[in-house]
This record gives structure tokens, C-alpha cells and sequence, in this order.
């Protein structure tokens, strides 16, 4: 019989755009692999990739504990339905209760800690209240994933987790088939792009008054954000202030698109001015395998795909003078300096952030613990 895993995050959308290259890896080794994550339109599109889909019902920012509780006791009762002989958790409160639940049951269980998010930018007292379950939920997981080294001293350094049990992951990892250099269209206009949710931890706000600054001194200049409008969250852009930077003409703003390759093709740089507790951002990986210079903060996560001026610049978070002084160096490179540079970021995502390396590393766990024999994927540039 088939060893059966559960993959489970707080939307579905996640699960479709950064775990279905793992989902069919799993699925390919034989394991049976089923998705737990709330209703969106990408459960469909789960489904139709040709894994069983079961939604379940949670509150992915909020901190009201009565809700969490349903949370877990519908863990529960879905790990009892199901019989999972392992869980992959993602996302916060996936890693939290649902392993909670798969420590009461005996459920082997794999967490991903991908970022921390806002909880951990401002220390306060429900950054305790985490850290407490946090503890208490990982202290039974058979690995615990991390995808950059600053969560992971934080976590082992506080005793939040055994550093026996862990592992640095490089990122989620990127699909370099899929993201590939492509020519850009030919334009006299150079196009800087800012791919994220649209909160203002993503740095937004340093992001527009950068542009605003920028095209007043170069006009052949264009400033793009992608990604999810009026998202549930604290810190969320309102759809009324992206209008007004849209009509003030400092911002154009794409919209969501399943095609985020064709859209990073049309760019020449990529910039993420983010002071969130970042993961390893996806969108910085996608970017460097399409071989585009990368613009982004010197903060947790985001530093680890830019070697200062080798491909990209870093700059100091929370800081527009900062972000616009190395805006205007990219500005300055001749044509061939952007291309070397871009192809810089190729070759560091192929040395270290190949989805393939992700992958393998997840199928070394699963086999310790399922009599499989491992065959890791090998990883081409």
C-alpha cells in the first residue's frame, strides 16, 4: 500500500504556485499525495493537476483563539479521515496546529518554516505567545525545514527547536526549465519590476516613493507592481491608494497573472524593497533563473540571493534614499554590464536554488521513514 502524505497550507494558491513541482516529485516516487488547504480558485487547478483536494476553513491572519480551536479540532478530524502517514506543513498556522494534531495522533510530520512574516518584525508579547507554540508544536516534528539561515540561529538559538532536527533548505526552490532567459521586447523605456502581496511590509510605500523620485530625473523610466490586491491582511494596500498612485502616473500596476515567467520577460530589473521576515523570496529566485539583476533589502531572506554587485544591490531597509541611490547605479550600466549581471543571477540560482535540490532533500527524509530507496534529482544548469 502506498504511504500517503498530506501537503497543507493556508491557501490554496500556495500550495498550486510553490509546492506542485514537490507534489508530483512525491507523487512520482510513489507516495500518495493528497492537498489540505482553504477553498480559492486554485483548489481547482490542484485537482486538475491530478491530486485529491480538502478544503478546510482558516482564519490565516487573525489571533483569535476560539477560531483557532475550530482550527485544530478540524485538523482532526481531517488527519482521522484521512490517515495520513505523513504531513508537509507550510505556512504558520499549518505548522502550529496542525501538528499539534499530528502529535497527538502519531502522524510522522515534515515542517517548512518559510518566514515569519510581520509577527517577528516588531517583537511584542503575541511574538511570546508564538514562540511559545512554536515550541510546543515542533517538539515532536520528525524535520523541520528552514529556508535561510537567520530563522533558522534565531529558532535554535532560543531553544524554540532542536538543531538536531532541523535543516536549511535553499529557499522553495525554482523550476529553471520554466524560468529561463527571454528576450525582452525591444523599448527605449526601462521597466523596473516589484513582484509581492500588496502590503506595506513588502515596501511598497520606500518602492513608489522611489519611483516618484526616480522618473522625475529619468523619464524614460517605469515602475511596475504585480501581485495580489486587497489581500487579508493588517498591512494591506487598499485599492483606493493603488488608483491614486496609478492616476499620479508613478505606478503601473499589472494585476495578479498565472504567467509571472512572461511577465518577469518584460522587465530588466527586478526590485523587492522588502523589511517583512521574509523566507527566501519566490519571486527573487524566479527572477535570477530568468537571469534579470535583482534590486532588493539587506534583510533576512532577501540578502541571500544578491551577492552585492555581482548580480544585483542590496540596500538598506526602510530606505528610500538608500533604494533610490541604487536604482540610479542600475541606471548607469551599460547594456552588456546588465546582461553579465543578470546572467551572474542565473548561475547563482543553478549553484544554489534549483527546486531540484528542494525536492531531493524532501525525498531524503521521506525515504529515512518509508523504506524507499532515495533517488535524488540531479540538478543541471
Amino acid at each position: 500500500m502506498k504511504k500517503k502524505i498530506a501537503i497543507i497550507s493556508n491557501v490554496s494558491w500556495n500550495l498550486y504556485n510553490f509546492r506542485l513541482s514537490l507534489m508530483k516529485a512525491m507523487q512520482n516516487a510513489g507516495y500518495e499525495v493528497v492537498a489540505i488547504a482553504p477553498q480559492d480558485e486554485y483548489s481547482q487547478k490542484i485537482i486538475d493537476a491530478g491530486f485529491e483536494f480538502y478544503p478546510i476553513k482558516l482564519n490565516s491572519q487573525g489571533i483569535n483563539p476560539l477560531q483557532d480551536m475550530q482550527t485544530t479540532v478540524k485538523f482532526y478530524k481531517l488527519f482521522k479521515t484521512l490517515s495520513p502517514d505523513f504531513i508537509c506543513n507550510y505556512t504558520i498556522k499549518p505548522n502550529i496546529y496542525a501538528s499539534l494534531v499530528a502529535r497527538t495522533l502519531n502522524i510522522k510530520m515534515i515542517n517548512n518554516i518559510a518566514g515569519l512574516g510581520t509577527l517577528f518584525v516588531n517583537q511584542g508579547p503575541i511574538t511570546h505567545v508564538a514562540k511559545f507554540l512554536y515550541k510546543i508544536s515542533q517538539a515532536k516534528a520528525d524535520k523541520i525545514f528552514f529556508q535561510n539561515r537567520d530563522d533558522f540561529e534565531l529558532f535554535t538559538g532560543e531553544g524554540i527547536v532542536d538543531r538536531s532536527n532541523c535543516d536549511i533548505l535553499p529557499g522553495s526552490g525554482v523550476d529553471m526549465k520554466r524560468f529561463r532567459p527571454q528576450v525582452k521586447p525591444k523599448s527605449d523605456v526601462v521597466r523596473f519590476l516589484h513582484v509581492s502581496r500588496m502590503i506595506w511590509e513588502k515596501g511598497i510605500g520606500e518602492y513608489v516613493d522611489a519611483a516618484r523620485i526616480i522618473k522625475a530625473k529619468y523619464p524614460n523610466v517605469e515602475f511596475c507592481l504585480l501581485g495580489f490586491l486587497d489581500v487579508e491582511n493588517p498591512g494591506a494596500i487598499s485599492r483606493e491608494q493603488m488608483n491614486e498612485w496609478v492616476e499620479e502616473g508613478v505606478i503601473n500596476y499589472l494585476g495578479t497573472s498565472d504567467n509571472v515567467d512572461e511577465v518577469i520577460a518584460t522587465s530588466d530589473c527586478m526590485v523587492l524593497a522588502s523589511y517583512y521576515r521574509e523566507g527566501t523570496p519566490k519571486t527573487l529566485l524566479e527572477s535570477a533563473s530568468s537571469a534579470k539583476p535583482i534590486i532588493t533589502t539587506d534583510n533576512v531572506g532577501c540578502r541571500d540571493v544578491v551577492d552585492h554587485g555581482v548580480n544585483g544591490y542590496l540596500c538598506e531597509p526602510r530606505s528610500v534614499e538608500d533604494l533610490v541611490e541604487k536604482l540610479e547605479m542600475f541606471l548607469a550600466l551599460s547594456m552588456e554590464e546588465r546582461h553579465k549581471m543578470g546572467m551572474k543571477s542565473r548561475e547563482k540560482v543553478a549553484n544554489e536554488f534549483d527546486e531540484r535540490i528542494v525536492i531531493g532533500k524532501y525525498l531524503e527524509v521521506l525515504g529515512k521513514y518509508s523504506d524507499k530507496r532515495v533517488v535524488s534529482p540531479s540538478v543541471a544548469v
